[in-house]
């Protein structure tokens, strides 16, 4: 393309800001720059929104690369194509002139290509002695020259943001039928937990799908669906693994079952108190009936039993296990206006309302140190949600941790009765986390 001026369209035609604009940035090719006509013209159809052009305006400019000589576009082959009307129809799939002249000025618009019009506005070359082009006049592909770059970048950030949609919404699908299939399966085996509402808050999710979403939209829906899967997961995971230890427990007839059918032993941890010990008194304030505690059968040798207990000790702490943190909220409502920002969707944020929890109870901080050390963090915070909601009952919050706690390291407390108690309490008024 011959540079260094400005060309006018030709007629009643306008010349604008815009055109003058792209001439200018035509004129800045780096030299010896190529790029594969078919190549470019595929990135322009990833980055057709971005560039702001049709599918049809893109028909007509696969038909004008057509006539460009060579595969690869670059300066020492020229950059004018001149195509009469008639051809440029044919190959754009017999497209009117009308229609035609329509496309060609969204190209020209685009910044795609570029007029140069002869005196007459015909399309032309011409040659000299040895037959090469000294000057054509048509229509100019330097501008897919020198937005080369530019329009592969906006074509891979298309394709990038595409195939990030179809991965996220891939994922979603996943967790869609995971979350579906695991409440199913819940409801079906009757395991202990609020399915329904669940199953409530699974189908708002599912409503809330678009079918054409872009990729943060999808992904902060995926976040809500992957908490939900983790909720169902972490219920049943739980429920299979207290039946695992009630069967164990019944094999080698360690403990007593319960006879009581309003009981909720499968959901409490398994611990073993030492022989001889007594069983918590009876006045606990927020301790469940005597019948929820599961109690070591005597043994038939008092060395033998003296030898067990003393090599129970170390662990004792690691046996005290801990409840879902969805249960835990539904037995001890009162804690989520402590968390952040007055709400608590992880353990992380318990233990932080533990923390204030605790100061305003007036427990001491080596009080709560040594529960920490005792139950566990995890534990300690549930058993100080504990106190917050039975707060009434309770005169001195300190004196009680550390009784807690000593209890705890003799293998004398499980959370378990505690919580249930707190649930029946609560009954349907109980807030749920979420």
């Amino acid at each position: 393309m011959e540079s260094g001026y400005v060309t006018t369209p030709f007629g009643r035609r306008p010349m604008s800001l815009g055109m003058l604009a792209s001439q200018q940035l035509a004129e800045a090719i780096e030299p010896g720059m190529k790029r594969s006509k078919w190549k470019l013209f595929r990135a322009i159809c990833e980055a057709r929104p971005a560039l702001g052009v049709t599918d049809r305006a893109l028909t007509v400019l696969d038909a004008l690369l057509t006539f460009y000589p060579d595969d690869e576009i670059s300066e020492e082959k020229g950059l004018i194509v001149f195509p009469s009307n008639a051809q440029l129809s044919l190959r754009a799939r017999g497209m009117t002139p009308a229609t035609l002249r329509r496309h060609l000025a969204v190209l020209v618009e685009a910044g795609l290509i570029l007029r140069k019009d002869s005196p007459n506005g015909k399309r032309y070359a011409r040659r000299d002695g040895a037959g090469e082009i000294g000057e054509a006049f048509g229509f100019s592909v330097a501008p897919l020259l020198a937005r080369a770059v530019e329009i592969e970048d906006l074509a891979a950030e298309v394709i990038a943001d595409r195939e990030l949609i179809r991965v996220t919404r891939e994922r979603l699908t996943v967790c869609r039928r995971d979350v579906s299939k695991l409440i199913s399966a819940a409801l079906e085996e009757a395991v202990p937990g609020d399915w329904e509402q669940m199953s409530s808050m699974f189908r708002d999710l599912v409503r809330k799908i678009p079918r054409v979403a872009g990729a943060e939209e999808l992904a902060s829906l995926l976040d809500e669906m992957g908490l939900l899967r983790d909720e169902a997961v972490n219920l049943l995971e739980r429920h299979i693994k207290s039946k695992k230890i009630d069967a164990n427990e019944s094999q080698t007839e360690r403990h007593k079952q319960n006879s009581n059918p309003n009981s909720m032993s499968e959901l409490e941890p398994s611990f073993e108190p030492k022989q001889g010990v007594k069983p918590p008194a009876d006045n606990d304030p927020i301790a469940g009936p005597p019948d929820e505690q599961r109690v070591k059968h005597p043994a038939s040798s008092a060395a033998v039993n003296g030898k067990r207990s003393r090599a129970a000790e170390p662990a004792a702490a690691h046996t005290l296990k801990s409840f879902p943190l969805g249960l835990v909220l539904q037995a001890c409502p009162q804690i989520l206006d402590y968390g952040p920002g007055g709400t608590i969707g992880n353990w992380r944020d318990l233990m932080s309302a533990a923390v204030v929890v605790r100061s305003m109870l007036g427990v001491s901080p080596s009080a709560y140190e040594e529960a920490c050390a005792g139950m566990g963090p995890e534990n300690a915070a549930t058993v100080i949600a504990c106190i917050l909601e039975r707060g009434g009952h309770i005169n001195s919050p300190g004196g009680y941790l550390r009784d807690l706690t000593r209890r705890t390291e003799r293998g004398e407390f499980a959370i378990g009765p505690m919580l249930m108690a707190l649930v029946r309490a609560n009954g349907s008024t109980a807030k749920h986390v979420g």
